[in-house]
């Protein structure tokens, strides 16, 4: 429903500010934050040479780009054309100051991911990075992002692994079923007026909905925390759960 979208939008523009301080929190005065790309040596389930061996000279976007985060790493990287869109204003706004710090060339948009304001055909590449989990009609923006792609254009999407969010930290037990796809109502911070909805789709949705848009899947990818996946899990500070279950899924998808 349409109050789905709007309250998720006035929560992300009343958290973006304290959201991307976080994200930076361990950038040193002067430095680059983070900047992580799909593309990048070190992201994970790492890249997919069989599937894209580079984004140079590529048209990308990114779907869903938040504070702008990939789509910056991503023209880094040397695509041709970085696009970044998102519905908060607020979160665009931290994208053009990341650009304009990271000094290169990229382009912000608000819009809906559900109604993508490009042409046909518009783009070479696309990603999205734990946004559709955000998003009610995912048929509608799967089948949007296909529409702007060309022939062949690779597809990444990764959003929260749904067993890693329904977990309960604490007994070690699935707080709700895994095949319940009802909107989920989440509380950032006690001072924000709005909630933000998720829907958990299982992974035969998720894999099911991207070959319905009319893509192939080529590689679906159940990865871990970073600091499980870099550090012994014994020396952690995380609930021992969370060791033992993905931490978001991701599909290498090519548009057929």
């Amino acid at each position: 429903m349409a109050e789905h979208k709007q309250e998720n939008r006035r929560l992300w523009n009343e958290w973006s500010e304290d959201f991307q301080a976080l994200w930076n929190a361990n950038t040193a005065e002067g430095e680059l934050p983070p900047t992580p790309s799909p593309f990048d040596p070190d992201a994970p389930g790492s890249p997919q040479p069989d599937i894209l061996a580079s984004v140079d000279d590529k048209e990308y976007v990114e779907l869903g780009c938040g504070g702008g985060q990939g789509t910056v790493g991503t023209a880094r990287l040397g695509a041709e054309t970085a696009v970044g869109i998102d519905f908060s204003d607020e979160q665009l706004r931290h994208a053009r100051q990341l650009r304009d710090f990271s000094g290169v060339d990229a382009q912000f948009v608000n819009g809906d991911v559900t109604d993508l304001p490009f042409a046909d055909g518009r783009f070479d590449i696309a990603s999205s990075e734990a946004a559709f989990q955000m998003v009610e009609h995912l048929d509608q923006a799967l089948f949007e992002a296909h529409r702007v792609l060309r022939d062949g254009g690779v597809f990444v999407l990764s959003v929260p692994h749904p067993l890693y969010e329904n977990l309960d930290n604490g007994t070690r037990t699935i707080e709700r079923s895994y095949f319940d796809t009802d909107a989920r109502e989440i509380t950032i911070d006690e001072d924000y007026e709005s909630t933000l909805s998720v829907f958990d789709r299982t992974i035969a949705d998720l894999h099911n909905a991207l070959v319905d848009a009319g893509f192939e899947v080529r590689r679906l990818i159940e990865h871990q925390r970073y600091e499980v996946e870099e550090n012994d899990p014994a020396e952690s500070d995380l609930p021992e759960i969370l060791c033992d279950v993905p931490q978001s899924v991701r599909f290498w998808t090519v548009s057929s």
